[in-house]
């Protein structure tokens, strides 16, 4: 029996293909010296009709693909990489879902109102039966989920093979590759910086400076997803930045899960990095910096201020404070201070004249009290922050503060009573108003659907609350007729049934006179006809028995 081999380590058992078997590049290259050979017709319809198979045509590069993207500019920017990578293999990006053959849905996780859009937006392509690819955070992190079962998915670090994956789909296979990008072991920032790529504005490059951080928040779902802090060498983003200004760009993004992190992993710095790309900055073109965190800004605040005031920088940083009370950061584990985050502010304020500091806030953490949150406040009219995002916190699956005691919103307990009159956008409830026109989401009682409905409130969210029917109240139906089916006509009174029948019977009574008229004339058009033709043809008859009568006169004589 032959001895087997095992001395080859192979990274990902997606990775394992043949020797013999052609990669999608390879099948690019080889399109170039492939000369087609296309029949001369006689208009230019024809050739396209042979240049360009059916669209359902398994054949891969012709289909056209809907891309939608959730979430921040880190997952904006690979969504235009993918789209990129698709065009040049020769699938056309198009803006109408409905024309699309193919679906690529790039997805967010931060929050569950995104996941929400993301599942409810794969139900609508199944329901379309749309082919279906998925991105992003939400299948990274958690790819066993009950309604991603069967389907395709392209991990964050895997994006440079979309291609393969959107192939594979189209050939009806299920295709998952959600491995890490790694040289000599060690974990890369992620897929290569110079693919192709279709920028949303063409006017702006979105330049993702490095993947995952060193934190690790008990509310953050994203790290599920994006790991530990992975970061592009400098000399790979100064090239990239080079390459957008050649092609127009006048406006650069750095974006990552935390700017100020970058570098840590490879020896180097956020403000090492900085001084390199200002240097190939073009007059008239701008850099603006993305998010830090307070821990990792504050070792470089004195260069961080000089190159915040260089003029083709924009004097702007968004850093998220969270919260006011060192209590709900501790729980947080967002591992700085309330005095921490002032400091930066208030250098940088000092500093740089005129700068904008962006923030976030997130409000209901697991064990904030009222005093944690006046805190935030007071902090909020301290600062008077011109731009100022503020968050319901949402237990996120599979994080610590998920699994905290939550906080309850103010109005639960209040009992209101609700009229049932819409289904929800994801089906999973009636949608029901109170008095003040509130949306309230009610169980999908069918007997509750047009009814006013007493309901104990027991959740809220952003723009709904949530109620539970109580068990002894009284259900209040209409004092109205049985509402109509749905696509059932309106407005048929009685009356109008009677016009209408006496319409119907008149149209059929002038139909059959105008039928009777005109067959009575079609017979006398008929006559007429006749007569004419009689007439003709006597005349006729006499002249040629003049003719006759002429020459025999003539002959006899």
């Amino acid at each position: 029996m032959p001895s087997a081999s095992c001395d080859t380590l192979l990274d990902d058992i997606e990775d394992i293909v043949s020797q013999e078997d052609s990669k999608p590049q390879d099948r690019h290259f080889a399109r170039k010296h492939v000369v087609p050979k296309v029949r001369k017709r006689n208009t230019h319809k024809y050739l396209e009709e042979e240049d360009s198979p059916p669209s359902d045509s398994t054949i891969p590069g012709i289909q056209k693909i809907w891309i939608r993207t959730w979430g921040c500019s880190h997952n904006n920017s690979d969504g235009e990489y993918m789209a990129g990578q698709l065009a040049a293999y020769g699938y056309k990006i198009t803006e109408n879902a409905s024309d699309a053959d193919l679906w690529l849905l790039n997805s967010c996780t931060v929050k569950n109102p995104a996941e929400d859009h993301f599942r409810n937006s794969i139900k609508k392509a199944q329901e379309e039966n749309k082919k279906i690819v998925l991105a992003g955070c939400v299948p990274q992190a958690q790819p066993r989920q009950d309604y991603l079962k069967g389907l395709s998915i392209i991990g964050v670090q895997q994006i440079d093979r979309v291609v393969e994956v959107v192939e594979e789909t189209i050939k009806g296979h299920s295709v998952r590759l959600l491995g890490q990008k790694k040289d000599n072991g060690k974990r890369l920032g992620g897929a290569r910086l110079d693919l192709p790529k279709i920028r949303k504005n063409p006017l702006i490059e979105i330049i993702s400076i490095n993947t995952g951080c060193l934190n690790a928040c008990t509310y953050c779902k994203t790290k599920h997803a994006r790991g530990n802090l992975a970061s592009y060498p400098i000399d790979e983003l100064v090239d990239r930045a080079k390459q957008s200004f050649q092609e127009g760009v006048c406006e650069i993004w750095l974006t990552s899960e935390d700017t100020g992190a970058y570098g840590r992993d490879i020896g180097t710095s956020l403000p090492a990095l900085l001084w390199k790309l200002v240097e190939v900055i073009p007059e008239g073109a701008m850099l603006r910096l993305g998010m830090t965190n307070p821990p990792y800004i504050l070792e470089h605040l004195e260069e961080m201020a000089k190159i915040l005031n260089h003029p083709r920088v924009y004097a702007f940083l968004h850093i998220p404070v969270q919260s006011a009370s060192d209590t709900v950061l501790m729980e947080m584990k967002r591992e700085y201070c309330v005095a921490d985050f002032k400091r930066v502010v208030d250098f940088l304020k000092e500093k740089v004249p005129g700068i904008t500091i962006a923030t976030d806030i997130i409000c209901g953490f697991p064990g904030e009290t009222n005093q944690d949150f006046q805190e935030t406040v007071k902090l909020v009219e301290e600062y008077k922050f011109p731009s100022l995002f503020i968050n319901q916190f949402y237990p996120r699956p599979g994080t610590p503060a998920a699994k905290m005691e939550q906080v309850p919103a103010q109005v639960v307990g209040e009992r209101q009573q609700v009229l049932v009159t819409e289904e929800s956008f994801d089906s999973k409830f009636y949608v029901a108003h109170n008095r003040f026109y509130e949306q309230v989401l009610v169980p999908k009682n069918p007997t509750f659907m047009g009814k006013m409905v007493e309901v104990d409130i027991y959740e809220s969210g952003k723009h709904f609350m949530k109620g539970q029917p109580v068990s002894d109240a009284k259900v209040y139906t209409p004092s109205i007729s049985k509402p109509l089916a749905k696509g059932e006509v309106s407005g048929l009174t009685e009356e109008f049934r009677n016009r209408l029948g006496n319409r119907l019977s008149s149209i059929s009574h002038t139909s059959a006179a105008t039928q009777r008229a005109s067959a009575s004339s079609r017979m006398v058009l008929r006559l007429h006809r006749l007569h004419q033709d009689c007439a003709l043809r006597l005349s006729v008859g006499l002249a040629l028995f003049a003719l006759l009568f002429a020459f025999f006169v003539k002959v006899f004589n």
